[in-house]
């Protein structure tokens, strides 16, 4: 129901004048998600505020499916799905996966209902990250450290399949990112480095001890960055491969131990 003090035209205008592109879209989630007119204008003022139409919501559709997302949590973008088509088809019945770098945990749960009978864990860095993680997954399958610090040592030569969405936005870049996103997600969900393969070149250096064997190490990257990720797999003794959905200007390269 539209607000008594609001028509859907005039949440429409409010976000057009705010700069958003799909206003109209916009404007009928955040009424949907309104038990009131009071809440629908402070959720009208925080997107005209810049806020990510996600953190508004609390939720970010992706994969066909309702992640919970959290202030301060990376935001799982579309193109992000192909890397979890890439995993689903590389993933057994009974796979145990890792969700690295997770964010809110939209690949691992996603992939948790996908992949029959499997066991996903995650792990992130940050605690507020891993908090909202475990809304989505199970809370004792999540875990907060420094990539693989983070996951219990039981793991180790038994993961399957390891998937990471990790920061490759080059440091020099972040600036010219939406303001959305730079403003709202943190920093190093988002920045790479100089070149934005610093985390990348870590996770390739200690996925062998992880990874049992035929098991694969999947991460996104830019299409200019894949020839170097590949390199990177190959010297660690993957067999590495590249693959990408040009609609959704979408790269996941992979590196499978054999």
């Amino acid at each position: 129901m539209v607000s008594a003090h609001r028509t859907h035209a005039d949440v429409v205008s409010a976000l057009r004048a705010a700069g958003c592109v799909f206003a109209e879209e916009e404007a009928q989630l955040l009424v949907e998600a309104a038990p009131t007119p009071s809440d629908l204008e402070r959720l009208i003022a925080r997107r005209a505020g810049g806020e990510p139409l996600e953190h508004v919501l609390g939720q970010v559709f992706f994969h066909g499916r309702r992640i919970a997302v959290r202030e301060g949590v990376f935001v799982s973008r579309r193109r992000t799905e192909y890397l979890v088509d890439c995993a689903i088809e590389l993933a057994r019945p009974g796979a145990v996966i890792v969700d690295m770098c997770c964010g809110c945990g939209a690949v691992g749960a996603t992939l948790a209902t996908a992949v029959e009978a499997c066991e996903v864990y995650a792990a992130d860095i940050d605690p507020v990250a891993t908090a909202c993680a475990r809304l989505n997954l199970p809370p004792h399958r999540v875990f907060v450290g420094d990539l693989f610090d983070a996951l219990p040592g039981t793991l180790r030569g038994r993961v399957d399949v390891l998937v990471a969405n990790a920061p490759y936005v080059p440091s020099g870049a972040i600036a010219s990112m939406p303001r959305e996103a730079r403003c709202s997600e943190p920093r190093h969900a988002l920045d790479g480095g100089p070149d934005g393969l610093d985390v990348h070149r870590r996770l390739v250096a200690d996925a062998g001890r992880w990874l049992t064997d035929g098991g694969s190490l999947l991460v996104e990257s830019a299409a200019s960055q894949a020839p170097v990720v590949r390199d990177l797999m190959t010297r660690a003794g993957l067999d590495a491969d590249t693959r990408g959905f040009e609609e959704a200007d979408a790269t996941v390269v992979i590196g499978t131990r054999r």
